[in-house]
């Protein structure tokens, strides 16, 4: 039987300005390895590549050496041919770009890669429009449509396929946010192009949806709620976000509209924290944790808000997470549920089949929630 072709490419960068509050990783990780980020980009792909497993004789990955590809699927066992060489020290975008030149050349049916919207548009800079690709979710800031809804989502898709499943293609919009702008607090967002992709259920994810209209009275009503129901001594972490922000607005509070801060006793006591400083703030002390979800598209976990890693859900503790979100904004979901991908399986397997989301003073929606396939 003659091997399935599999394009691999990993951006070994990608996520790691995520923990280090920088609100992306392009251009700035240097300074994040600095600030004590890890590179996660690999882990991501072996979550997806793990559902490959029962196919692996029936496959071969073309990749590129190293970080880029190579030392995963040598670790992992599958079947893979390097390609290219890669320069030392940091990859690039040029990188990414050649990489997705020779497996178009190459002839391969899918191209997997991994890495954020930043990587998208490196791909979609050089991919042609016959050219399937697939992104397996590993950035900060993901807007683009080109990503599996989760790293499972995307190895699940990826096995349907080679398994002789009835795919999809569609177009995929490839978006992205001007980073330095992100970090002076402002969301400047532009369609950069189209990829193909495939399209099959519930396993890609829609492409954000910027620009919801605030709703003032929700948000002073859900803000009252919040301050009846303070607790004393215990420290509330604020998650990004307009609706978070709004509300924080609400209660006096000058939180950080894209990072993460922790309220104490109706006070700020840590403005725009990053992963390690949070966890040392959660690490045995009681808390709560506020996150909303991503209008359109549904991640309350694992978006934007990786400072919030699966050590700190698990120092919170499950039961002490709280969803905010507007019904305008729910709707905005077409039913779709809300998503968690914290980048740990076995944590995201322990969140409730459906989570109490609060959207009114007093008012509580019970909530279909997933974590990808």
């Amino acid at each position: 039987m003659s091997r399935f072709h599999l394009g691999l490419i990993i951006n070994p960068l990608a996520g790691l300005g995520g923990p280090a509050a920088l609100k992306g990783s392009d251009g700035v990780a240097a300074e994040a390895l600095a600030r004590g980020s890890e590179p996660r980009a690999a882990l991501r792909t072996r979550i997806a590549l793990e559902c490959l497993r029962p196919l692996a004789e029936r496959i071969e990955f073309l990749t590129f050496p190293g970080p880029m590809g190579g030392d995963l699927l040598r670790e992992m066992g599958f079947a893979h041919r390097l390609l290219g060489e890669l320069c030392e020290g940091m990859t690039s975008a040029d990188d990414t770009r050649q990489a997705v030149e020779v497996l178009q050349t190459a002839g391969v049916a899918l191209i997997l890669f991994a890495g954020g919207d930043g990587t998208a548009r490196d791909v979609c800079a050089v991919a042609r429009q016959e050219q399937p690709v697939l992104g397996i979710p590993a950035g900060v800031k993901i807007h683009s449509g080109v990503y599996a809804i989760s790293p499972r989502a995307a190895g699940e898709l990826t096995r349907r396929l080679i398994e002789g499943g009835l795919i999809r293609l569609a177009s995929g919009e490839v978006r992205d946010l001007d980073e330095a702008a992100l970090r002076d607090g402002r969301v400047a967002a532009r369609w950069y192009g189209e990829l193909t992709v495939p399209q099959e259920g519930g396993y890609m994810q829609q492409v954000k949806q910027a620009g919801m209209e605030s709703e003032e009275l929700v948000l002073s009503e859900l803000a009252a709620w919040l301050e009846d129901t303070w607790q004393r001594d215990v420290r509330y972490i604020f998650g990004p976000g307009s609706t978070l922000h709004g509300l924080a607005h609400n209660l006096g509070l000058q939180t950080s509209l894209l990072g993460v801060d922790v309220v104490e006793n109706g006070q700020i006591i840590a403005h725009d924290v990053t992963e390690a400083q949070l966890f040392e703030l959660v690490d045995g002390y009681p808390a709560f944790l506020l996150v909303t979800a991503i209008g359109g598209q549904g991640h309350i976990i694992g978006r934007g808000n990786q400072q919030i890693s699966p050590r700190v859900l698990r120092a919170v503790g499950l039961d002490h997470l709280r969803v905010v979100a507007t019904k305008r904004k729910l709707e905005t979901l077409a039913g779709r549920p809300l998503l968690v991908d914290s980048g740990d399986p076995a944590l995201d397997e322990a969140f409730p089949d459906a989570i109490r989301v609060w959207a009114g003073y007093k008012e509580e929606l019970l909530y279909p929630l997933g974590y990808g396939a």
